[in-house]
């Protein structure tokens, strides 16, 4: 479409110029335009030819979604500016300086103007809405209060999932646009999200492991923003989605139940993607497998099942073009996979 706007525009005004002028000097300007639009034609063929190249075919298609076992939700959390900081090796840190005013003014955000906007995404992009709110989700009727030069940047760490899917970069323009405020995005795992916080990184987490936000809140990582009567704010879901390739051996499809879906991949030994970070997604796929198994997060359960169970250590876009790629079955978020789909094979 592109190509073809161009080449029309061109020819429109070679041929003004044509009824415009024909003096030689006019035909020499024509003949260089000629020679533009021969190069600028060529310059498309190669752009078009390079992003071809870029897009890969995906194979992976959504085999099994909306179990009871599947429901994704989201939490958010103000970090506790009086926490026990501590790094990757658990060594305290000192000096650690939050911005409570900006975090409390997000979250508020969040919980307000923020709900509509996270639950209409999506819809235009890919025909489905990628987020839902709860019905029992927490509102904020606090003021969000505008930046100042002290609070203008606030450090967001996050899942992947929230970041990958385009939400983040499609709403909080909006926010930032309206109170002043800069927000800086740390996306990872859930996992590596909350240790970011935990090292005094973050003034807020928006996570989706409900175990590990537990815990968070139990060692003191958190607080309680003004008019909430909690740390862990619960207030939208989508669903995790098993996914695999178009000729489905595993049979997940026909599965009663993901429980089902899992036990049929192991018992076949097929190929499985596990994103093997700690993640929110990576949590939610180690409680699938069937007891027996005696898969965790630590290497040594899964050492006999190398031959089918991939443990990537990677994010969410990384593991689904590695499935793709190698025909394998794997767990995502509805949001992020969908993106992936629809963007061939990509995470913008």
């Amino acid at each position: 479409m592109f190509k073809k706007f161009l080449s029309v525009a061109i020819a429109t005004t070679l041929a003004l110029s044509l009824f415009a002028c024909s003096t030689p000097k006019a035909e020499a300007q024509v003949a260089t335009s000629e020679a533009q639009v021969a190069i600028t034609e060529a310059q498309i063929a190669t752009i078009e030819s390079e992003t071809a190249k870029q897009i890969v075919e995906v194979n992976l298609e959504i085999l099994k979604e909306q179990d009871d076992s599947m429901i994704n939700t989201y939490s958010i959390l103000a970090v506790n500016d009086k926490a026990p900081f501590v790094d990757a090796n658990g060594t305290a840190i000192t000096d650690v300086k939050l911005y409570t005013v900006g975090a409390n003014a997000l979250i508020n955000w969040f919980l307000s103007e923020g709900l509509d906007l996270s639950g209409q995404y999506g819809f235009n992009e890919y025909g489905e809405y990628l987020f839902y709110i709860k019905d029992d989700a927490p509102k904020s009727k606090g003021e969000i209060v505008n930046a100042t030069d002290d609070t203008r940047v606030i450090k967001l760490s996050t899942t992947t999932s929230v970041n990958d899917s385009g939400l983040l970069g499609n709403i909080l323009p909006k926010f930032e646009e309206k109170y002043g405020y800069k927000v800086e995005v740390y996306s990872a795992g859930t996992g590596k999200a909350i240790a970011n916080a935990k090292a005094g990184n973050a003034d807020v987490i928006l996570v989706h492991a409900k175990a590990q936000e537990d815990k968070f809140v139990e060692d003191k990582f958190a607080r309680i923003v003004d008019g909430f009567d909690k740390e862990r704010l619960s207030f939208m879901y989508n669903f995790f989605v098993l996914c695999g390739p178009k000729e489905d051996k595993a049979n997940v499809k026909n599965s009663a139940t993901v429980l089902d879906a899992f036990k049929a991949i192991a018992d076949g030994k097929y190929l499985f993607v596990s994103r093997g970070d700690g993640s929110g997604t990576h949590t939610k796929e180690l409680a699938l497998w069937p007891k027996d198994l005696g898969i965790t997060a630590e290497a040594t359960t899964f050492e006999a099942y190398k031959d089918w169970y991939i443990s990537s250590n990677a994010g969410m876009g990384a593991c689904l073009l590695q499935a793709s790629e190698k025909g394998a079955y794997i767990l995502s978020d509805k949001a992020t996979f969908l993106t992936f789909k629809a963007n061939g094979g990509k995470i913008k």
